[in-house]
């Protein structure tokens, strides 16, 4: 899989896969790069507040052991010494869990892996600390009353997105080279979209949670890296089955590391530009267009085709707003007034949805999902924008002066797909007028991944290096 094995000029520059081969080659040492991650932390977080955390102590000790056992010629899994991070709604031993949220017990105790954890620690991952997420990772930009607003390294001035926006601006600049997050609506692709970043949200029930996510079954956990490349190296670890997860699906025992094929003949890829009801930014609209001709020189027969539904927004605010209802039965009433108040808002309006309407709405969840597999049997992937908007101020919900009331109404292209449960990702695929970045939206059917993968990867290698942040 690694093509490149001489150091680059910069550790900050490198990614899991080449500092994997480094290892191997004994060019690198863990404690080095961890070092470095920790170094360049210390500079940039300061700025950009993507971290709730940082244990240096932890990391250095986990960084030495990982170099012992190189040095034997013996890893213990297939991320051993590189220097990773966990979304702060994560439970992970040794280290605090706030949910973002002020009413969380700062004293712990931490003394249990989530399934995700354990196979990060158990693959060899030097967990250099905890990134975070708005509160409970209610909405899709990334501030919360405990650690405060998280800033795009772009440009600090503006949000990086979220719920796992903390993940994004670390992994934008190389802060660690492997991050987890969490995605219910969007939360791993929207701010993969405005840090020029890869992520991809798996099928639902291939990375296991435990305990289960307030938001259910709409919740999915996944990588977020600088390369499509990373992101297949980090689910070879992430994907693996835990008893603890009731919802856990069938485990697949293929590679997520399979190379991409050499062309996409064969393929048939359905490109939405809008899904049919939503209003683009014209820059936006155009970089995407750019990278869909770009599938169609490496083969692939593209489709200007809509999926043919209608926005789904009130069935995701359905089953959405119930579920954050669910954090307010274990709250009193002193404690509900030191939460968000926009997140507030949402839990009460969900307790007080019907029965009837949560089950209607789960019936229309049932035949969207439907409605994508019927689609799927025509189109091996469905081609969208990330998000119709550029990265706007930092600590707003919506872009100030805008036409949107509530964040889902300017993240139209994420929620749909985890209705559905069907894997999806956001791939940097150029530079807004502003020179801010633009992401790709890569959809495919439940359960075949390794197709949205195998395409991203692909892909970038024949774009542009749209990573132009200065590290």
């Amino acid at each position: 899989m690694s093509q490149q094995t001489s150091l680059p000029t910069r550790l900050a520059e490198l990614t899991a896969v080449q500092a994997l081969e480094l290892f191997r080659q004994r060019q690198l040492s863990p404690i080095e790069l961890t070092q470095d991650c920790l170094a360049r932390i210390e500079q940039h977080n300061p700025a950009i507040n993507a971290f709730a955390y940082i244990d240096a102590t932890q990391a250095l000790t986990a960084a030495r052991a990982a170099e012992t056992r190189w040095q034997a010629g013996n890893p213990c899994g297939p991320l051993d010494g590189i220097p990773s991070t966990i979304k702060d709604l994560t439970l992970t031993a040794g280290m605090p869990t706030r949910f973002g949220s002020a009413t969380s017990n700062p004293d712990g105790p931490w003394e249990v892996d989530a399934p995700v954890s354990h196979h990060l620690h158990q693959a060899g991952a030097v967990i250099l600390g905890k990134t975070t997420s708005p509160e409970f990772g209610w909405k899709g930009v990334t501030d919360n009353p405990l650690h405060g607003i998280t800033r795009n390294p772009w440009d600090n001035r503006l949000t990086p997105g979220g719920s796992s926006g903390g993940a994004a601006a670390a992994a934008a600049l190389n802060l660690g080279l492997l991050h987890q997050g969490s995605d219910a609506g969007g939360s791993i692709r929207i701010p993969c979209s405005f840090t020029g970043t890869f992520g991809i949200k798996p099928t639902f029930g291939w990375v296991p949670q435990w305990p289960a996510s307030a938001m259910s079954q709409l919740s999915h956990l996944g990588p977020m890296t600088r390369t499509a490349n990373d992101s297949a190296l980090m689910l070879s670890a992430m994907a693996k089955p835990d008893p603890r997860d009731g919802y856990l699906g069938n485990h697949r025992a293929d590679d997520w590391l399979t190379p991409p094929p050499e062309s996409l003949k064969g393929w048939r890829i359905a490109y939405s530009p809008n899904l049919g009801y939503v209003d683009v930014a014209p820059d936006i609209a155009a970089c995407t267009r750019q990278a869909v001709e770009k599938l169609q020189d490496l083969g692939a027969t593209i489709e200007e085709v809509d999926p043919g539904f209608s926005s789904p927004l009130e069935i995701f605010n359905t089953l959405w707003f119930a579920g954050a209802s669910q954090v307010l039965e274990r709250l009193d009433a002193t404690e509900q007034a030191r939460l968000d108040s926009g997140f507030l808002d949402i839990a009460r309006r969900g307790a007080a949805i019907s029965l009837r309407d949560y089950l209607a709405a789960s019936r229309a969840r049932e035949q969207l999902t439907a409605q994508m597999q019927q689609f799927h049997q025509r189109y091996d992937l469905l081609v969208t924008p990330t998000l119709p908007i550029s990265p706007f101020e930092a600590g707003h919900n919506v872009p100030p002066g805008g036409p949107y009331h509530e964040w889902m109404e300017w993240t139209p292209f994420s929620y749909p797909f985890n209705l559905t449960q069907q894997p999806a990702a956001s791939l940097p695929c150029g530079l807004d007028d502003q020179g801010l970045p633009v992401g790709l939206h890569l959809v495919g059917p439940r359960f075949q991944d390794i197709k949205v993968l195998q395409v991203a990867r692909l892909l970038e290698q024949h774009l542009p290096d749209y990573r132009a942040l200065e590290l």
